[in-house]
């Protein structure tokens, strides 16, 4: 009775949910242009020199949607917008943000970092769980990718999400012979297969690929073939650890959402190390070694397709 109890208290609380919100009105959504060097969160903290700021723009960007606030904060290279847009969804992936940074001053374009409050997911919710702000990309909240996908309207080509993971994976969930760290948490190892995900691990397992963790995802429609995902061919034949995903109905991700609107995207992973700065320039510099080959790889300026048009709805 008492199971009974709650699990009607669960489908109530889901129905009174949206009647808690009254009639919807998200507010605006506000763009503040802000001095880097006064944002009081670690990743700006760590950053404390001017001439790192040099040329660059910073806005923080708030609004409202459904059930969450979100706060992100776009920094920009405006005389060169059409740049990768470089984007780190978890505040606690230290290693992505340092990465970014790096690439946008080296290469352009445009860097989104949502502020999850230091953490992986956003709390700032007014009910049910918190959200992961990688797990957010859906047609029917459009507010959300169209302010973290901005600058692709704007020429900003391609999207490169940057990624920290924890050692190993989940042994039983994987569908491959068990080889290396098994014991960890999560998918994300060259090690890993299943329905979705199918691995194409480095041969000679040179730096940066000699650590399992270290991993590119490459990422297709189901109706298609590995090779049509963007850059795919080139990682593999360069050696690379690449993760093969099959993508049937979006999971609210970046990789997913981005292949079924036709948006060329690429997602680095490597291993969380911390953020001792020895330990974090490390990883650090695994993900920008990915960076630098695949732009001479897959994003040279001949190879920029047409300009994408998306429309958030």
């Amino acid at each position: 009775m008492l199971r009974q109890a709650r699990h009607e208290r669960g489908w109530v609380s889901a129905l009174l949910a949206p009647a808690l919100l009254g009639a919807y009105d998200p507010g605006p959504i506000t763009r503040t242009r802000l001095d880097p060097l006064t944002i009081a969160t670690d990743d700006f903290a760590r950053h404390p020199d001017p001439t790192e700021w040099r040329g660059l723009t910073v806005e923080q960007i708030d609004f409202a949607e459904e059930r969450a606030r979100w706060r992100l904060y776009r920094i920009a290279d405006p005389k060169r917008p059409t740049g990768p847009l470089w984007f780190v969804p978890h505040d606690d992936e230290n290693a992505g943000f340092e990465a970014a940074l790096a690439a946008l001053r080296k290469y352009g374009g445009t860097m989104i970092a949502v502020d999850g409050g230091g953490g992986r997911r956003n709390r700032n919710v007014t009910f049910g769980r918190s959200i992961d702000p990688n797990r957010n990309f859906h047609d029917g909240l459009p507010r959300y990718p169209s302010q973290v996908l901005a600058a692709i309207t704007e020429g900003a080509w391609p999207i490169i999400a940057l990624h920290t993971n924890s050692p190993g994976y989940e042994g039983a969930k994987s569908g491959c012979p068990l080889e290396g760290d098994s014991s960890g948490e999560g998918v994300i190892s060259i090690r890993f297969c299943n329905a979705v995900l199918t691995p194409s691990a480095s041969t000679a397992r040179r730096w940066p690929f000699d650590s399992d963790d270290v991993v590119a995802f490459a990422t297709y429609r189901a109706t298609e073939t590995p090779a049509a995902a963007f850059c795919r061919d080139a990682m593999v034949g360069d050696d690379w650890n690449v993760v093969q995903e099959r993508v049937v109905n979006s999971d609210g991700s970046l990789s997913n959402y981005s292949v079924l609107h036709d948006l060329d995207y690429l997602n680095f992973e490597t291993l969380e190390t911390g953020t001792e700065p020895a330990a974090l320039a490390r990883a650090r510099d695994r993900l920008t070694w990915m960076i630098d080959r695949a732009m001479s790889l897959c994003a040279r300026p001949d190879q920029r397709p047409r300009r994408v048009t998306i429309r958030f709805r």
